[in-house]
């Protein structure tokens, strides 16, 4: 062992003297780091499409765009987050090194949720697109760290990254919880403002422990290559010849990521600006195949024949394993296309469809479950950077006193949720109402129509007292004059400043005003209202559950193969669909959102087996990535397992934009039915392959 390796292990096992939990106490800043990041990045992703869609004129607005409208524009964003990954790693190897970019990704990240709590249509472009680039910096390096971190020490290298893995997840679940629910319950800016202010905690602790890495992370020296090294890389399968790009792959490469790119921002500015980057008309009249839609699939076929026409010049097992990558990486895009729907329709069916208000003894048992189920992982995390604190307060105490902030507006906001919620009361109101008779069906209807400044009453109608429901945790005192407004099919509390703020947004409209005015009339149950972002925790939960279950399945003689828990994850998750789907058989086509609502176990059990279909899949393929592929070659290959993932992501969001016109012309089943036929079919197919995964796989396992 030569001089310099000795050297550099000496300065590992100097990083791993100061240890928390068994593990280098760098490992949990950067735990700490990728956790405040997931918590920026989920608590904004929560919001987005909730709040692009929902009503322009409310106690709460947002911008009423249509859900394609809405699912353009963040199938673009999640596609892009998969693609400047590629490009962030390169800048680092080459430039600045995996620490200074996960700086400079958190610090673009922090100004990208700054700029979208200023809900300006500029500002929120400019706050995705920052957020795009800052992903790209941070996504690929924070890892590379760790990697680096644990390059003598192998063996400790699982465990670290299942530690790390739990911030991605602790982060997802604090984040969408809590800026989910101040965002609904205060303000949209707040919650997007809340992701922005942890962002910038995470890249200040991280600055600040800058002492504990030592050389870890630093730009890296440009290496001579020995050629017995080279030799020593290389295995049976790996390709004797040289397969070099020639002129024609460097100009496919070209063209392709030029339409693309195209493809991924015409869509959204199409769409909702007019602006067409790409042919409305080409090749075929545009009422048979929309201009761009042509190029973009004349795009994928030219990067079909780059593909294959490069692996088909290597020699036969190499060929045979990219060969298989390719195909998993086909099943994989099959794979996110319903599973990213958690991000798009599964949302508005939460806020739309199901039911989220609970009363009395079901309010109660709800309040316990959720204060367990915020507290208990609150709890754990604070230990650890308790125990954090402990290890390397005098070497870094800039960081840790950072964290305890960060620690101590969690738990605040925690408790100030959770009492608000306990505290919140159930009040039946009192309001004048038109009586209307109108014929339907061959039978006479009475309807009761609240008297607003939208809707006087007229000459010759007869007058009534109607009661309403809302609910709050204002003290109000029987007699009181109050304000509610209908939103989503149930009254909202209006204070004194949300009903001038709404009459204002009904003045700027030029509409006039729909609120309701009316007196309490009883003082009921305790009553809460189940956010629509709530629901999204549920996957991040049940990964924290049931991850180290599935772990202990896959280290077990009962291990299945690659395709076969390709085929599970795909099967259990269109179960998960084929759960929404019965339960929304009945929502009627074409109903309005907020008129019909189905009990929120369907929502519960449909994220329950998507979570354990991601689990069966989601480790898997990556992990074959880097066993089939040699090491010259993982870069190309990683690039474009994200590609597909890309793609996944942007076909999830533009179909999931597509749920309020199937709704309209089929229904809310037929749309759910969809994502249940179609993985249920490709995983059973993917298990039909098996015997052929195995052999283009040569032995690999």
């Amino acid at each position: 062992m030569s001089e310099i390796t000795n050297v550099r292990e000496n300065k590992h096992q100097e990083f791993f003297e100061s240890k928390v939990l068994g593990h280098p106490a760098g490992l949990f800043v950067l735990f700490f780091t990728e956790m405040w990041e997931r918590f920026s990045f989920y608590g904004m992703r929560v919001l987005l499409i909730n709040f692009l869609t929902i009503a322009a004129i409310g106690s709460n607005p947002g911008w009423e765009w249509s859900a394609s409208n809405a699912g353009a524009l963040f199938g673009t964003y999640a596609g892009l987050l998969y693609l400047t990954p590629i490009i962030g790693g390169v800048i680092a190897d080459r430039f600045v090194g995996y620490r200074w970019a996960v700086f400079i990704g958190c610090a673009i990240m922090t100004a990208g949720h700054a700029s979208m709590a200023v809900e300006t249509e500029f500002s929120l472009y400019l706050g995705l697109a920052l957020l795009v680039i800052g992903t790209g910096f941070f996504k690929p390096n924070i890892t590379s760290i760790i990697s680096e971190m644990y390059a003598y020490l192998p063996e400790k290298k699982d465990g670290a990254y299942t530690i790390f893995y739990m911030g991605v997840n602790s982060g997802a679940f604090f984040g969408m919880m809590l800026c989910g629910y101040l965002a609904e319950r205060i303000g949209w800016s707040w919650g997007f403002g809340l992701a922005g202010i942890f962002m910038l905690f995470g890249t200040l602790q991280f600055l600040l422990a800058k002492p504990l890495f030592g050389k870890v992370g630093e730009v890296p020296k440009k290496i001579k290559k020995e050629k017995n090294v080279t030799e020593a890389q290389t295995t049976e399968g790996d390709g004797k010849k040289e397969n070099k790009f020639t002129l024609v792959d460097k100009i496919l490469i070209v063209v392709t990521s030029l339409i693309g790119l195209l493809y991924l921002i015409n869509d959204p500015v199409s769409k909702i600006g007019g602006v067409h980057l790409l042919p409305q008309e080409f090749i075929l009249p545009k009422e048979v195949l929309p201009g761009a839609l042509v190029v973009t699939i004349i795009g994928l076929l030219l990067f079909l024949y780059l593909v294959f026409s490069r692996i088909f010049r290597y020699d036969k097992i190499l060929r045979d394993r990219m060969i298989a990558v390719i195909i998993f990486a086909f099943f994989t895009v099959l794979f996110f296309i319903p599973f990213e729907q958690a991000a798009t329709s599964m949302v508005l069916f939460a806020r739309d469809y199901t039911t989220r208000v609970m009363t009395g003894n079901a309010a109660l048992i709800f309040n316990i479950a959720n204060t367990l189920l915020t507290v208990i992982p609150l709890i754990i995390v604070t230990w650890v950077l308790v125990l954090l604190n402990k290890r390397t307060f005098k070497k870094i105490p800039g960081s840790n006193v950072v964290l305890a902030l960060c620690f101590a507006l969690m738990w605040g906001l925690a408790i100030w949720m959770l009492g608000r919620d306990f505290s919140t009361i159930s009040y039946d109101v009192q309001y004048e109402a038109a009586v209307v008779q109108i014929e339907k069906d061959g039978k006479i209807e009475t309807l009761y129509e609240p008297i607003t400044e939208a809707r006087p009453l007229k000459e010759g109608e007869e007058l009534t007292t109607k009661t309403l429901n809302f609910s709050s945790n204002k003290n109000l005192d029987v007699g009181e004059s109050v304000a509610a407004h209908l939103e989503l099919g149930k009254y909202k509390y209006l204070d004194v400043a949300k009903e001038g703020k709404l009459e204002a947004d009904y003045i700027a409209a030029g509409l006039p005003s729909k609120i309701v005015h009316g007196t309490v009339a009883e003082v009921k149950d305790s009553e809460v209202e189940i956010t629509t972002s709530w629901f999204s925790i549920l996957n991040s939960f049940f990964i924290i559950a049931l991850a180290s279950l599935f772990s202990k399945w896959w280290d077990s003689k009962y291990n299945p193969s690659a395709a076969v828990k390709y085929g599970l994850g795909l099967i259990i998750m269109s179960i998960g669909f084929g759960v929404l789907a019965y339960g929304s058989n009945l929502i009627p086509s074409g109903a309005a959102a907020g008129t019909v609502r189905v009990g929120m176990i369907w929502l519960i059990l449909a994220y329950f087996f998507h979570t354990i279909g991601e689990l069966c899949l989601s480790p898997v393929g990556l992990s074959y990535v880097s066993k089939l592929v040699p090491a010259r070659m993982i870069a190309l290959m990683f690039g474009m397992w994200y590609l597909a993932t890309a793609i996944g992501n942007k076909v999830a969001a533009s179909l999931g934009g597509m749920v309020d016109q199937i709704q309209e012309e089929y229904s809310l089943s037929t749309f759910f039915l969809i994502f249940t036929i179609v993985p249920l079919v490709a995983g059973i197919v993917v298990i039909l392959l098996n015997p052929l995964m195995k052999k283009l796989m040569h032995g690999v396992r």
